[in-house]
């Protein structure tokens, strides 16, 4: 197809469809969606974002200023607070609400570099909020000049739909590239082409959302018949796009939305213009009967799920209450086995709730169990993570995927990095991480994976955990690191170092030398372990008393003979 601009120069598809957008969205005023929620909704718990609200360190705020206070001292107290929360930042770059405090006052400011940065900064240890992307691309756009501004401007929508499945950020995604794209704006074929894959992407994503996925839909229907309406001169090009924006109506018209009572009449209406139809008042008249059944279908499919959806509307559910209507939705969702629907019903949920550890445990538990694509389990368990980085859990679980899925020693490695920088509720859950990037690395050893990289492991755990673990976890990990030492590294001498450098540490603890000479007793070593019962005579041992365990180990050092 040639450019429009020379063929259509005062009816351009941008002007049309800008007027076309201007009508839908005064037929659909969105109601506020839950990015307008307190930014705050999608911090961690108070623990783990830098301590309860009432402990967290915030800035004193700059002195009320009076009429008389110049534009000079409000600036001033400005930039004060500002300083501030940069200070405070450094010294917890995991304060979420200083992050956020912080771009409110650069953004008011004007400093956009030092917003940027900011806005950057928050990114590397927080998803961003739907509301915050949009902010972060009007902010852009108000500035942007050529065609760099707007590569970089696609780049953070790009960047914000993927964080959560928002339809009013893809919305204007979808509108910003048709407006600046010149290849779209001209309708060249590679416009054409990107404009209508980056539709069929926001489609995937948010389509079948039941209440608003008819607007990405209507969006896209809008932009065919744009583009139909300024098709002249070539009945062929015209046909073929009749077909397309038909082909539209009748993929949505499969789909269980809540207006799609009104998407069959918008059908039967358009298809009288176009000379098709008979009678336009009629609910099944001319209506094809494959399309028709699949509207039945469609229609009865939304009635089935429109209590719940009734739920999830109702403003006043508190947010404990609508997390237990998402699971039993997701649940009865999940009984009619379309990943696509239960996919896209978890990914509303977390936009929700995006720090219910629940939601997230089942979602990727779910997609290990069904859908097993790589590309979507990594991208749902980075979210996951980054939204609770406090359940070790999570990052278990991702640990353990990735090797599923065959993941590079490279990735496990860094996903591992991350999991061990977090802020988890007890050392036990840090030893749970370190044993299972030891098993994964033992798993690894037949392609390759050279040994010390589990020493090393183990190595670190000790340093990091011995000081704070407890005596039973503690013996879990020395007794592992020795048997693996034994069995993978044949190293018997690395062996006794781990138990040496145990008994240096809590020699004396009953338990540590048992493990010590059990080892040696299992692989036939009496001679050794004799000789570490010798050096047990000498011990007081916590418990009920050295006389018991010396004569505990008299009997065993008798029992070796």
């Amino acid at each position: 197809m040639c450019s429009l601009l020379s063929r259509c120069p005062n009816n351009s598809v941008c002007q049309h469809r800008a007027q076309a957008r201007d009508t839908e969205r005064h037929k659909h005023m969105a109601t506020p969606m839950e990015e307008d929620r307190l930014e705050a909704a999608a911090a961690p718990p108070a623990d783990v974002a830098g301590g309860g609200a009432e402990d967290r360190e915030k800035p004193d705020a700059p002195p009320m200023e009076s009429d008389s206070d110049s534009d000079d001292e409000g600036d001033a107290g400005d930039e004060l607070r500002i300083q501030a929360l940069e200070r405070a930042l450094l010294e917890q770059p995991l304060n979420y609400e200083s992050h956020v405090q912080l771009i409110q006052c650069l953004r008011k400011s004007g400093n956009i570099e030092k917003l940027r940065a900011a806005r950057e900064e928050m990114n590397k240890y927080f998803p961003l909020t739907p509301k915050m992307w949009q902010d972060w691309a009007k902010d852009e756009i108000s500035l942007s000049s050529g065609r760099g501004s707007f590569d970089d401007i696609e780049k953070l929508y790009e960047r914000g739909v993927q964080e959560y499945l928002n339809i009013k950020l893809w919305r204007d995604y979808l509108d910003y590239v048709e407006e600046h794209d010149q290849s779209v704006s001209q309708c060249s074929q590679s416009g054409l082409s990107k404009m209508r894959d980056l539709y069929e992407r926001a489609i995937t994503a948010g389509g079948l959302h039941v209440t608003e996925g008819s607007k990405l839909w209507e969006a896209y229907r809008e932009y065919e018949m744009a583009i139909l309406t300024i098709n002249d001169g070539n009945d062929e090009e015209k046909a073929k796009q009749v077909q397309r924006v038909r082909a539209l109506f009748h993929r949505q018209l499969s789909v269980p939305l809540a207006d799609i009572e009104s998407t069959l009449a918008a059908y039967k209406s358009w298809e009288a213009e176009e000379g098709n139809t008979r009678d336009p008042d009629s609910q099944v008249d001319d209506v094809p009967p494959n399309v028709l059944s699949a509207y039945k279908k469609a229609s009865e499919m939304y009635n089935a799920r429109k209590q719940y959806e009734d739920e999830l509307s109702d403003a006043a559910e508190s947010e404990a209450n609508k997390l237990q209507v998402f699971l039993k939705y997701i649940k009865f969702e999940e009984s009619f086995g379309d990943p696509a629907r239960v996919q896209v019903l978890y990914e509303r949920a977390v936009s929700e709730l995006p720090v219910s550890s629940d939601l997230w445990m089942g979602y990727t538990s779910y997609l290990d169990r069904t859908l097993k694509v790589p590309a979507i389990l990594k991208s749902v368990y980075h979210r996951a993570t980054r939204n609770c980085t406090w359940v070790s859990d999570l990052w278990v679980h991702y640990l353990l995927s990735l090797e599923r899925i065959r993941a590079s020693e490279d990735e496990l490695r860094h996903v591992f990095e991350l999991a061990i920088q977090c802020s988890f509720p007890s050392m036990n859950e840090y030893l749970n991480i370190y044993l299972t990037r030891v098993d994964s690395l033992r798993r690894g050893m037949p392609t390759g994976l050279d040994f010390e990289l589990i020493r090393q492991t183990f190595v670190d755990a000790a340093e990091f955990l011995s000081p704070q673990l407890g005596i039973e976890e503690l013996l879990l990990l020395h007794a592992y690191w020795a048997k693996l030492e034994c069995n993978i590294g044949k190293d018997i001498a690395a062996a006794r170092a781990v138990w040496e450098n145990a008994l240096k540490k809590s020699g004396c603890v009953l338990e540590v030398w048992q493990h010590y000479i059990s080892m040696e007793i299992e692989m036939g070593h009496t001679h050794e372990a004799r000789s570490l019962y010798k050096r047990c005579y000498s011990k007081k041992f916590a418990g009920s008393g050295s006389e018991v365990h010396i004569r505990h180990f008299t009997s065993a050092y008798l029992n070796t003979g």
